[in-house]
């Protein structure tokens, strides 16, 4: 489900997820941090936005930075060899190969910010990494849980590029509705089924569908 706000403070995020209480996947955006100072939302971290740092870092800081995508490669490997796993083999999984792969790369990565420049694109590389360890971990405890957020991302992507040729929605209530349509659609995407097709046959049967029906009429096979 998408959401839209005028600005990117935090309170954008803590109307959206008020009364929620489970996982978080997100990048580090200062924004979100007070959703998880009460303990009802648990943050997971995202090893994309981490190798993102690794790559940027490539241009100026070769070897090292070539090491940590390297490394964080092989975090992924192990989810390839689990993707068809079910959870709980999942969770297994990552706990045998993932998590030992986890602490060397956290020794390595400590190592290595004592030796690199500490204002270099490696350094904000790594202290990112760092300051986002224990979230970062998260995903080896569910094996329900991802790796990244790259879903998410995929997702708004659209927009991402859109914004540089819209400029503006016109006004915050077109934000909105916005953000309703692409939710509608993205559902849609997701199941398989045609937006139009589903619209235009949901739109004929609601006038005569029954307020305890309109369950039926939403997006889900």
């Amino acid at each position: 489900m998408h959401d839209s706000t005028p600005d990117r403070c935090q309170d954008g995020p803590q109307e959206f997820l008020k009364g929620f209480r489970g996982y978080l996947q997100c990048d580090a955006y200062p924004g979100y941090n007070r959703l998880f100072k009460e303990g009802a939302i648990v943050e997971v971290g995202c090893w994309a936005h981490a190798r993102r740092k690794f790559i940027e870092a490539e241009k100026t800081c070769i070897g090292p930075a070539h090491e940590a995508v390297a490394r964080i490669r092989s975090l992924y490997a192990i989810e390839h060899e689990g993707k068809l796993l079910d959870a709980s083999a999942r969770s297994e999984l990552r706990q045998n190969k993932a998590v030992p792969c986890l602490q060397e790369l956290k020794s390595w990565l400590e190592k290595q910010r004592a030796e690199v420049l500490p204002k270099s694109s490696m350094a904000e590389a790594i202290n990112y990494t760092l300051n986002q360890w224990d979230a970062l971990n998260i995903y080896t405890c569910d094996g329900n849980l991802t790796i990244d957020n790259n879903i998410a991302e995929r997702a708004v992507k659209p927009f991402a590029i859109g914004r540089k040729n819209w400029l503006f929605f016109g006004s915050d209530q077109g934000g909105k509705a916005l953000t309703i349509l692409s939710s509608f659609t993205a559902t849609c995407q997701q199941f398989g089924i045609n937006p139009w097709t589903y619209l235009r046959d949901t739109l004929t049967k609601l006038p005569t569908t029954p307020a305890d029906q309109l369950h039926k009429l939403l997006p889900i096979k």
